[in-house]
Parts: C-alpha cells; structure tokens; sequence
C-alpha cells in the first residue's frame, strides 16, 4: 500500500505572531543586492512587470487597518520563511477581510506572475488541496510598492508565489518558492508529468553515469540552501555529459519552469549563467520512496552553486526551488 501520510502538509493556519514564535523555523537569505558564487551582481528589470503594477494598485486601495495585518517591512523575518503549508498572514483571500475588487486585484498578480497553462494548472492545485481553492490562501505585502525592494507573497497549502518586480539582485522569482499537489496516487499527480519529464534524463545516462546520479536517501526538503561555488552537490555533474544529454537537460527545465511568467524565466536562465551554466548543475536521482516500485524516481534534485530545485515526490508532491540566493 502507498504511504498516504504527510506530517507537513497538517494543517497549519496560524497567525504571523504565533507564527514568529515557532521553534525551528525553516528560512532562507532572501535579502537585496546578494551576490552569485561568482560574484556578477545581476541588472534589475528595466520596467515593473504587470502583476508589480497590480501589486501596487492593490496596496493603494488598502486600509489602514488591512496594512497593520497584511503589510509589513521588506526585512521582516517572514519573507524567508518557507514551509509546504503555512499561512504568512490570518486572513484568507475569501475571508470578509478583503473588497470583491481586492480579490480580483490578487487573483491578476497571480495570473500576469505565472503562464496561462501555469495560471490553469496552480488553480487546479488550489482547489484540489484546499476547500475553497484559492480563496483559502493568504497573502502579505513586504515593503511599499513605490520603494526599490518590494515584495507580494501568497502563501497555503503546497503553494507559495512571490511578485517582485525584479527588485532584487541575483534572485530568481524574488527568493525560494513552493509548488505541490496532495494527490498520492503519481499517475493522477498535477505534477507527475515533471518527473516523467526530469527521468528521461536519467534514461539517457550511461552505466556509469547512472550509478553516479542514483543515490541512495534524498535530504531533508526544505535544506535548499544555494551553497555557492564550494558547495558539495549530489548526482551526475551535467557537464561530464554529452552535448546531446545536455540538450536534455536545458529542454528538462524548460520544462519544469514553463509554468512562470517569461520574465522570471529569463532571470532563471541569467542567474544560471552567471554561476557556471549548465556545466555546474548536478541532476540526482533518490532510490528511497520509489512509488510503485517502478524505477521511474519519484525524488530527485538539480543543484548547482546557485540553483536548487528539490522535487519530493512521495508520499506526495512537494517541490522547493531557491534559485540564486546565497544562503
């Protein structure tokens, strides 16, 4: 039988005070003007991109009393906490909190920060892990909009989403995000077809190669941490691989990253480059929590100096990614 229990997708709705006060809290460096392993500081974005506009359309029409609960400074602890499931603020998008127009002025930043087909399938997401679907989910404003750093965050169940602007140096998707799906069963999984995608790759590897990107036990998924240029990456080294596997590779995360906005996308490709390309990123593979016992490896992890994407994929999805912070 499928293991179907998940201790960090209990539910956890707990206000931002009670929430500070927790003990072992996961959090990540999610502070401006960091540096890659290479030390190439990245340009900021020309021009706010649509969901930033929206972002500050939404902050303008808030009032006093939803800033003291939603609102906060752009070094608040907070915005580097990470976790599956946890709410970064109490109220609820649907909750009485929020004006009809200021839902619809969220639900846009969540559709211009991702892709049509990635907007289509985080809905789905949403509804299937909670029971009100997005409007189950929460949100907190870092900074102000006018100012250069400024951050909207949604957190909930097996989802966290930031719009950014780009207004920080060398982060991708302004600091760590999350993705999942509670579904246990892989095949009926919303994001199964990622790890169909990612075990091409290891399909395509040699018997050497294969026994370098197949390791026994997976880290914990929140250790996602950019460890720079000296860090200690797990799996194959992709560029030991042939030009052919590499091209794989690029089109693999093409794949994983077609879900986001093309803005957050070429940053990801920016970043990757500035820290060595493809060459530096290792591809591991987890034997442990093989679902079905059917060699298709439902964990697995592309790390690089400055890239993490950790993909959990038993009992359930939980997907982390942190690309370009130092941690």
């Amino acid at each position: 039988m499928r293991e179907q229990s998940c201790p960090d997708c209990q539910e956890n709705s707990v206000n931002r005070r009670e929430f500070v006060k927790q003990a072992g809290a996961t959090t990540l460096a999610v502070g401006a003007g960091l540096q890659l392993a290479g030390g190439t500081p990245l340009a900021h974005g020309a021009a706010p991109a649509a969901s930033e506009s929206s972002v500050k359309h939404l902050y303008e029409t808030l009032t006093d009393d939803q800033r003291k609960v939603i609102c906060m400074p752009v070094d608040h602890k907070l915005r580097s906490r990470i976790n599956a499931n946890w709410a970064i603020t109490e109220p609820t998008i649907g909750s009485d909190f929020y004006t009809a127009d200021q839902r619809k002025l969220i639900d846009k930043v969540v559709h211009e920060t991702t892709s049509g087909d990635g907007y289509e399938l985080l809905q789905k997401q949403m509804l299937a892990d909670s029971a009100k679907g997005f409007e189950s989910y929460h949100i907190a404003i870092f900074g102000e909009p006018d100012d250069k750093a400024f951050q909207l965050e949604l957190t909930g169940r097996h989802l966290t989403l930031r719009a950014d602007g780009n207004s920080q140096d060398n982060i991708a998707f302004g600091g760590p995000i999350v993705y999942g799906h509670g579904e246990s069963d892989p095949k009926q999984n919303l994001f199964h077809y990622q790890t169909k995608r990612v075990n091409e790759v290891f399909h395509a590897l040699d018997a050497d190669q294969a026994k370098q990107a197949l390791v026994p036990k997976a880290p914990p998924e929140t250790r996602v941490k950019v460890q720079g240029e000296g860090g200690s990456f797990p799996g194959v080294n992709v560029g030991q691989l042939s030009p052919d596997q590499k091209e794989l590779v690029e089109s693999v995360l093409k794949t994983l990253l077609a879900p986001y906005r093309e803005q957050d996308v070429t940053e990801v490709f920016r970043v990757l480059k500035a820290s060595g390309g493809l060459d530096k990123l290792h591809m591991a593979f987890f034997q442990d929590k093989d679902l079905d016992d059917d060699k298709v490896w439902d964990m697995w992890r592309v790390e690089g100096p400055a890239f993490v994407w950790h993909f959990r994929g038993a009992p359930h999805v939980h997907a982390y990614i942190n690309i370009g912070v130092m941690g």
